[in-house]
């Protein structure tokens, strides 16, 4: 509240124990609950949900499944969290709720069951007025998706006058959704900017509240751009116009007060200090902002990445051989746990109690222990286990000049796992290697190859904020190129394994595919710079949780050798997409959910393995997680990385070119 006193209006109930999404799955009826332990196990329990990426964020949600169109407002979460004074609620719409969540039923004959539970809950708290959160109304939407947002909206009619509709992450498109009456509207004119010309059919009885400070990013607001914008408003709209942040302040650090570094306190603002920047646009006084017809709009400063294409695939294959991989090789992902001496030890070389031979020492002993490990349990392909690593961005992020790292600029990933993403100036480059030697020490310590590891252009970008004032591409162009000079290095000290990691290529990808087009273009070039090498060299990449059957095609076009996917927390759902496409690639399927605590069942890896054989062609086939090891403790990993190898060696004995009555014996 004391926080708040910068603006004049602010949401309640925003908190949540897990995932404010889930949360409207729980106060709706779609999930029972019963208490905190029945909620958790739906977080990271043995019900554990699917994680999903929230549009084109870095926050993950759990997608629950609807099997019936049977609702009901059956938990009071702002009870449950002891809100105080309820006056303007915030919950996740119910057109957001039906569209992101997996349906077993029409979704036409969940509208008005849905609605329903909405007012039970709205009647529930009579004098309060609610922010429902729309953010599904800037998706590309069908003709029946508009007719199920209407209905659902005319099923609620009596409360319109109560809700705030906000939306954000891009523009809402639709005509026949601006005429709905709420009290309010709120849209996005940072990520948004369709929004402007969209005003025209904005109703006329609705407040506008337009977002005009970043909410996702920490560069300073630009004044000007501002004003500009708000006469624009207003040569369109005749609406009185509040200003608010485009998109959700969830997504930034909390203050720069944590800050110790004079340049975050001068140059950026984060969560707190944006709201400072919301009470500064307060002070502006709209009847003095002249209206204007909108400028036409400049084409964006454009700029080209050179494209970089190795051998063709078959090629690659045949030399490759020396590898001399079994069929179902298998390989872990990356990271080893992160274990509470190794956190102890990086704190205290940080903080210069230990000198780097003490750390470097310990790193080692570290990375000898991964390798032995691995190597007594018959993988493959391994890893070095990245202790010397706080996060996969940002411990690059720490070596590459042109880009800055916080002490305290924590965001939430999802639940409770937080990171802290950089901020990229400009001007990115490598100063020296970052990674070498920790990976040539792995690579003396045995005779299995070793993976080189990297994290992707696309992904440094995603998960860090980015200066608006640079074209996207160069900055990619320039990563990219830092981190080819890696894989330089990494090939005259004999690594020939290596793999760059682009978990966020989905989930940067713009929310209108009409942008994808040029946004793919960008990024693909950007990995295929970074991944440039001789045939005998054999590139992976890795990427989870997100809807990959919507760019397999971008995905082969990457023209990595083996790609890593999540299947185990979606039950193998993503092998859906190869049912229609032909990848022709390597695919290695994650067998074992990584971020549950709980022990997975052989007969689970076993069971995701045997349907995904039927799409996948043997020959293409890895087995390993569906993620790095750094959050689990290494009394919950030996079991499951155990497992692994026996579904590998069981499928190689099970599918071993010899006669079934032997096999069978």
């Amino acid at each position: 509240e004391e926080l708040y006193k910068a603006v004049d209006c602010h949401p309640q109930g925003e908190l949540s124990l897990y995932d404010p999404f889930m949360d409207a799955a729980f106060m709706t009826g779609i999930l029972p609950f019963d208490g905190a332990a029945g909620y958790y196990n739906y977080c990271r329990g043995n019900n554990a949900l699917p994680m999903k990426k929230y549009f084109n964020t870095n926050y993950h949600y759990l997608r629950p499944n609807i099997k019936s169109p049977d609702f009901s407002f059956s938990w009071d979460k702002y009870k449950y969290l002891s809100v105080k004074n309820p006056s303007v609620l915030s919950i996740t719409g119910p057109f957001t709720l039906l569209k992101l969540s997996h349906l077993e039923t029409p979704m036409e004959a969940c509208a008005a069951p849905l609605a329903r539970a909405y007012a039970g809950l709205f009647d529930a708290y009579p004098d309060a007025l609610f922010h429902v959160e729309e953010p599904a109304f800037v998706l590309d939407l069908s003709v029946d998706d508009v007719k199920i947002a209407g209905a659902i909206y005319h099923e609620l009619q009596e409360y319109l006058e109560r809700m705030y509709c906000l939306t954000y992450y891009d523009s809402v498109e639709v005509p026949e959704l601006l005429e709905i009456e709420f009290a309010a509207w709120g849209l996005d004119f940072v990520a948004g900017p369709g929004n402007l010309s969209n005003l025209k059919h904005l109703n006329k009885k609705s407040i506008l509240i337009a977002g005009l400070v970043d909410g996702r990013n920490v560069f300073k607001k630009d004044d000007r751009l501002i004003r500009e914008r708000l006469s624009e408003i207003k040569g369109i709209a005749g609406n009185e116009i509040w200003i608010s942040n485009a998109g959700p302040l969830s997504h930034l650090p909390f203050s720069t007060e944590n800050e110790t570094d004079p340049v975050m306190q001068s140059r950026f603002v984060f969560a707190r200090e944006k709201l400072d920047e919301l009470r500064e646009c307060g002070k502006i006084n709209l009847a003095e902002i002249a209206a204007r017809t909108p400028k036409v709009s400049k084409k964006a400063v454009s700029y080209d990445i050179p494209d970089s294409w190795r051998e063709p695939y078959e090629k690659r294959l045949q030399a490759q051989a020396w590898l001399g991989l079994p069929v179902f090789p298998t390989t872990t992902i990356g990271s080893f746990p992160q274990s509470e001496d190794v956190r102890k030890m990086r704190n205290d070389f940080r903080k210069h109690r230990i000198d780097s031979s003490e750390y470097e020492g310990f790193i080692n002993n570290k990375i000898k222990e991964a390798v032995r490990m691995q190597e007594e349990l018959g993988y493959d392909v391994l890893v070095h286990g990245e202790y010397e690593r706080t996060d996969m961005v940002e411990y690059f992020a720490e070596k590459l000049s042109g880009i800055h790292t916080t002490e305290n600029g924590w965001i939430i990933s999802y639940g409770s796992r937080c990171y802290r993403p950089p901020i990229i100036e400009g001007n990115v480059a490598r100063l020296k290697p970052m990674t070498l030697e920790e990976i040539k020490y792995a690579q003396s310590l045995t005779k299995k190859p070793v993976k080189g590891m990297l994290t992707g252009p696309v992904t440094i970008i995603a998960w860090s904020f980015v200066n608006p004032d640079i074209p996207i591409q160069k900055i990619a162009h320039e990563i990219g190129n830092a981190l080819q000079q890696e894989v330089r290095d990494y090939i005259k000290a004999g690594i020939r394994v290596i793999q760059i990691d682009e978990p966020a290529f989905r989930e940067k990808a713009p929310v209108k595919r009409a942008a994808w087009p040029g946004y793919f273009d960008w990024a693909v070039k950007a990995f295929r710079v970074a991944a440039f090498a001789a045939p005998d060299v054999q590139i992976h990449t890795h990427m989870c949780y997100s809807d990959f059957d919507e760019i397999i095609a971008e995905i082969e076009r990457l023209d990595a050798d083996v790609i890593s996917i999540e299947a185990s927390r979606s039950r193998g759902e993503i092998i859906k997409a190869f049912e229609t496409y032909k990848y022709s690639r390597q695919i290695g399927l994650g067998v074992w959910d990584i971020h549950s605590p709980l022990p997975p069942a052989k007969e689970s890896m076993s069971d995701v393995v045997s349907r995904s054989i039927k799409q996948i062609p043997r020959e293409n086939f890895w087995i390993n997680p569906d993620c790095g090891l750094k959050t689990r403790k290494w009394k919950e990993i030996e079991a499951p990385l155990t497992m692994i190898t026996e579904v590998a060696r069981e499928l190689r004995y099970k599918m071993a070119d010899f006669p079934a009555a032997v096999r069978e014996s």
